[in-house]
């Protein structure tokens, strides 16, 4: 009976691939190179490679995002100027709100504000101008009292428009109580009363004959009318002021396209 050995060593020589198989099997096994390919080639290896791959790619994109949390927490000045004004004009609006509510510290004067208020409505003021026009016997009177009706109404007009746009909500105090209000009037840029007080006190100093001291009279009931918006709790201080100036532009508007007998005559003869 032949021994294992020499069975083996038969094999072995009978077939010489195997033995150069198996040799080869162990050069590339200690070949870092081989290894290298065989583990690329694997399904897992390529997944985790696709994986880098996208990590990879998506770094930049990473690394732009805290460029843009800097651009938000550095804006520019003109922001942060516009932010503190804001906030002066909000601190203001409240501290200046003193008759807002009938527990304010001068809410007993609420209704003496209202008052206030009341004089400078723009519908008391037309009604006022259609019948002075009315009772008006002079042309000269009816001139001028003609184009206090034109401003009164031009006044209406660009207030109403600039409510729309900007759309500006009232303080958080104010109290909706007022006067024959229209549906734009829910909004507080600008103010409609400081535009009209403006304007009219303006055109009066300019156009009628007064003593001093109602021309000063008439100068303290524009500016007590303009306060008046934000001691109610209806206006913003920067409503008031806005529509203050938005008043003496548009008197000025006003004076450029004056109404005369020559250039209306059918409308003066009527």
């Amino acid at each position: 009976m032949p021994s294992p050995r020499l069975s083996r060593a038969a094999n072995n020589s009978a077939n010489p691939m195997n033995k150069l198989e198996f040799m080869s099997l162990l050069t590339n096994a200690s070949d870092p190179v081989s290894i290298r390919h065989r583990t690329s080639d694997s399904p897992v290896h390529r997944k985790d490679s696709f994986n880098a791959t996208s990590s990879t790619a998506s770094q930049p994109q990473q690394q732009q995002l805290p460029e843009e949390d800097c651009m938000k927490l550095n804006p520019s000045f003109l922001g942060i100027a516009l932010s503190s004004l804001l906030a002066v004009d909000l601190w203001l609006t409240k501290t200046m709100g003193v008759c807002a509510r009938e527990g304010s510290s001068w809410g007993s004067a609420r209704p003496l504000m209202k008052l206030v208020e009341i004089s400078g409505h723009g519908i008391l003021w037309i009604a006022g101008t259609l019948y002075c026009l009315y009772k008006s016997d002079s042309s000269a009177g009816r001139e001028v009292i003609l184009n206090l009706l034109f401003a009164l109404l031009l006044d209406l007009i660009l207030v109403g428009i600039v409510k729309g746009i900007v759309k500006r909500r009232r303080p958080v105090h104010n109290r909706m109580d007022m006067f024959a209000t229209f549906s734009v009037d829910k909004y507080s840029f600008p103010s409609g009363h400081a535009t009209r007080a403006a304007m009219v006190s303006r055109f009066m100093l300019n156009h009628l004959v007064l003593a001093v001291p109602v021309r000063i009279l008439v100068m303290l009931w524009a500016v007590l009318v303009s306060l008046s918006r934000v001691m109610l709790g209806r206006h913003n201080v920067t409503d008031v002021a806005f529509g203050f100036f938005m008043g003496h532009m548009q008197y000025s508007l006003i004076e450029y396209f004056w109404l005369s007998p020559s250039i209306l005559p059918a409308l003066f003869r009527m």
